[in-house]
């Protein structure tokens, strides 16, 4: 298969196709054999995994030379303030070390985001945020330990773009073939 699979993961899923502890993985939802995914999501996040059956373009992707951006929509509990964004803009010291600065912006709920199932916690008098954030790595759990350190906890996070490819129209559940750019082809040039 030339090309990649986006695919539109839902919450709850495992992001790689065999089964643990019961839990729906990739298999339950894609029937392309031979593709694989280029970069992980947990299983309580949601949204963009890109696969392909390309181990060079599969590195491509998810080496962090390459600095390919991601960006996630984070519903984070609380209004971070100026000094809290201006943190995660900067870079965040985690245990494993500074992360790269990020692009942030606060954001109104996306009108195009579906319902979670199941729905996050609310609590009546904690208000929450919606949150853009692009990075150029990937990190385990990245985004969650991010807003954690800035006092933000992450409610619900999902990626809606790996670079040149993004979520679009797809609905949880739902994939699509793509192209690759020439930009990240393997091919001789």
């Amino acid at each position: 298969m030339s090309g990649v699979v986006l695919f539109n993961k839902p919450f709850g899923v495992l992001c790689r196709f065999g089964r643990e502890h019961g839990h729906q993985s990739l298999a339950d939802w894609i029937d392309q054999p031979g593709v694989y995914p280029a970069g992980r999501l947990d299983r309580d996040s949601e949204g963009l995994v890109v696969l392909t059956a390309d181990g060079r373009l599969a590195h491509r992707i998810t080496h962090p030379q390459r600095k390919l951006d991601k960006t996630y929509w984070v519903q984070v509990e609380g209004a971070p303030a100026d000094d809290a964004l201006a943190a995660l803009r900067a870079g965040v010291d985690l245990k494993v070390g500074r992360t790269r600065p990020a692009r942030v912006r606060a954001i109104d709920a996306p009108a195009s985001l579906w319902p979670r199932d199941p729905p996050i916690r609310c609590r009546r008098n904690v208000p929450t945020q919606w949150l853009e954030i692009t990075l150029s790595e990937g990190r385990n759990r990245q985004v969650r330990r991010m807003t954690a350190a800035v006092g933000h906890p992450t409610l619900r996070l999902v990626r809606i773009a790996v670079g040149p490819w993004s979520l679009g129209a797809l609905r949880p559940g739902e994939w699509r073939r793509a192209t690759v750019p020439r930009q990240l082809s393997t091919g001789r040039r």
